[in-house]
């Protein structure tokens, strides 16, 4: 099971009510298929053996002596094979009928899970043939297997210790307390649901929110297999309704009305990352049968979706949303700290890049909050030995579409006097050149909130922090940083999304420039046409594979050679391994280097699920060390070099 990744499958195969024999045959060959796809779990629906619609054929013997035939011969056909068999068929104990799961493994039945919850309104009357669960596990033989018998089960592999199932059918996730929920504080990261349920409109949308809320809730997988064609009957139909979800995600959906298997991969480490972050996941395992099962599970590409751009909404109209609650939570963030100070008056170094455009719309989206004149808002202009018509022509015609007061303050000739007074050559474009021009910048705009009684916004966002890409009290500095938990790949689109939403032509014409303007801090002196010459992503890599390695890092927790190995997935047909490789090391070592300056940023919104705030999401000491991190990237670039040969550095 690579990088924490399990294959799982519903199935929903062709029942015949009452035909144990038919089913019995269909159950076999989807199991059978399942296994050649490397799926390591499979859940049929309930009943699944006998059909779910029988009525009073469930008190015949002729029919529970079919289904225990057909159970062992499902067993039998299971010998060898590392694929978990999760298969609904009535149960009889002490002369009293249970509607069960029945759990099978490598030629070994495990478990009989009895159904807590039966359903005796409307449609159903389950409780005329069946009886609800016992209150505790019974140890019983079963076809010569030692089986137990009750709810509190779960099948654990040695290997694994992330990969732990429960179970529970149909009806218990309908209820006030479904178990699936002790289940989980138990441990178990999947639960395999057998269902049944019937087909009326509308039910299909509320059952698969339902399904995806309750693997929300449960931080887990959860599979759920329910009967369909063959099934209906009389009063009722069915439509084979299977889904996989994952905390709160829908990996995977069957179409209604068509039978079938439907596959996906449950990344169970990932869960068991969440639930050690989540103080509220309050685990306890009284009363639970673990049975332990041996399960490698299988080397396997996975096939499911790697989202490239994490951080950013696929959907437009979610990713509009989403924009426009972002720019929100950020403008009422800086509303509430200009409320509190008493001032009127906000200073911004504006640079016509992305950062700077995006904190002015903030800006100005929170002096429209607190009904206060735009002029209020100060936007500085700072051109230097790097900066380019285009970017100051984008920065000046935007401050005045926006009606913020402008100030223009050329630094060149004070830079230039500190070079002089520090004994540095203004021919040697090297570290202390920038940073002596970013430290310049601050300077100006602190002073200048001195003079106007205000505070200085701070425009550098997340993905900057990550890498340590700011110069040590120049614009690492501000006195509070709107844009500290965004990220640069959702920068674009917050921008994007202003520009299109604008009444202004004008201005939206502006902002479309700035977004095709590469992404710079101007610097070092422009080429010889007059165009940005220092190009960010040059040096530090690609931003995209920035914020994808952040989040995986971040928010999941993941190592860095799954990082790597869903990168490769996630950006398949945009970069090799070699180039991946590449940044994914600049990452770490940054991320671990920098550390320092993000202990002394300063404050600012949290607006998403990752943020690097000292006081919140992230708290790092300045000196940890990077070598467990460098280490396993060491082992991947020893791998690449003897398939490339010498890697770039």
């Amino acid at each position: 099971m690579k990088f924490g990744f399990i294959k799982v499958a519903a199935s929903t195969p062709k029942v015949r009510v009452a035909d144990c024999k038919f089913n019995c045959e269909n159950i076999i060959n989807d199991i059978n298929l399942a296994y050649e796809k490397k799926a390591g779990i499979i859940v049929f629906p309930e009943l699944s053996i006998t059909g779910y619609t029988c009525g009073d054929l469930f008190l015949q013997k002729r029919l529970i002596d079919s289904s225990y035939d057909c159970i062992e011969q499902i067993r039998d056909f299971s010998k060898g094979k590392e694929i978990l068999v999760v298969v609904g068929a009535p149960f009889d104990y002490l002369g009293k009928l249970y509607n069960c799961g029945f759990i099978i493994y490598n030629g070994k039945i495990l478990a009989i899970i009895p159904k807590t919850f039966l359903p005796n309104y409307n449609e159903f009357y389950e409780m005329r043939w069946f009886n609800e669960a016992l209150t505790e596990n019974k140890k019983i033989e079963f076809l010569g297997d030692n089986v137990v018998f009750g709810t509190k089960v779960l099948v654990q592999s040695k290997e694994i210790k992330e990969l732990r199932v429960g179970f529970e059918i149909c009806e218990d996730l309908w209820s006030v307390m479904p178990p699936s929920l002790s289940h989980s504080l138990a441990g178990a990261t999947i639960i395999a649901n057998l269902s049944a349920g019937n087909e009326i409109t509308g039910k299909s949308i509320y059952r698969k929110e339902l399904v995806k809320s309750q693997s929300a809730r449960i931080i887990g997988g959860y599979i759920y297999a329910c009967q369909g064609d063959g099934e209906s009957t009389t009063d009722v139909v069915f439509s084979g309704h299977n889904l996989i979800c994952e905390n709160g995600n829908v990996l995977n959906e069957s179409k209604l009305f068509e039978n079938g298997i439907i596959y996906s991969d449950i990344d169970v480490s990932r869960l068991y990352n969440e639930r050690c972050k989540n103080t509220s996941f309050r685990a306890n395992d009284d009363g639970y049968e673990v049975i332990e099962i041996e399960f490698k599970g299988f080397d396997y590409k996975i096939d499911r979706f790697i989202d490239p751009h994490p951080f950013v909404p696929k959907n437009q109209r979610k990713r509009d949303e989403r924009c426009n609650e972002i720019i929100n939570i950020q403008a009422h963030g800086l509303k509430k700290r200009i409320e509190h100070i008493g001032n009127k008056n906000v200073i911004i170094g504006i640079s016509g890049g992305l950062d700077s455009t995006q904190a002015l719309i903030v800006a100005d989206r929170a002096y429209e909050l607190l009904g206060l004149d735009k002029k209020g808002i100060i936007a500085v202009t700072m051109p230097s030995f790097g900066t380019t018509d285009r970017t100051y022509n984008n920065a000046i015609n935007l401050v005045k579409r926006i009606g913020a007061t402008l100030i223009e303050v050329d630094i060149k000739k004070a830079v230039l006097q500190h070079f002089e007074d520090i004994g540095h050559s203004s021919e040697k474009h090297d570290l202390t050149y920038e940073n002596s021009q970013a430290r310049q910048r601050t300077m100006v705009l602190m002073n200048l909130a001195s003079k106007y009684n205000g505070f200085v916004i701070g425009t550098g966002d997340l993905s900057e922090l990550a890498l340590g890409w700011a110069t040590y009290n120049g614009d690492h500095m501000s006195m509070y940083g709107v844009n500290c938990s965004v990220p640069k790949t959702l920068i674009k689109y917050l921008i994007e999304y202003y520009a299109e939403t604008t009444k202004d032509e004008v201005l939206r014409d502006i902002l479309m420039d700035i977004l095709d303007t590469p992404v710079s801090p101007e610097l070092l002196p422009p080429d010889e046409k007059g165009e940005i010459a220092q190009i960010t992503e040059d040096v530090v890599g690609p931003y995209e594979l920035h914020d994808f390695f952040l989040y995986n890092m971040m928010r999941l927790s993941f190592e860095p050679d799954k990082i790597f190995y869903l990168a490769k997935i996630a950006f398949e047909n945009k970069y090799d391994e070699k180039v991946i490789y590449k940044w994914l090391r600049t990452f770490y070592w940054r991320f671990f280097s920098q550390q320092f300056k993000r202990n002394c940023i300063p404050d600012g919104p949290k607006v998403g699920s990752v943020s690097l705030s000292p006081r919140g999401d992230w708290r790092m000491p300045s000196d940890a060390s990077s070598r467990e991190w460098l280490v396993v990237l060491d082992e991947i670039g020893m791998e690449l070099e003897l398939k490339y040969g010498a890697l770039e550095k």
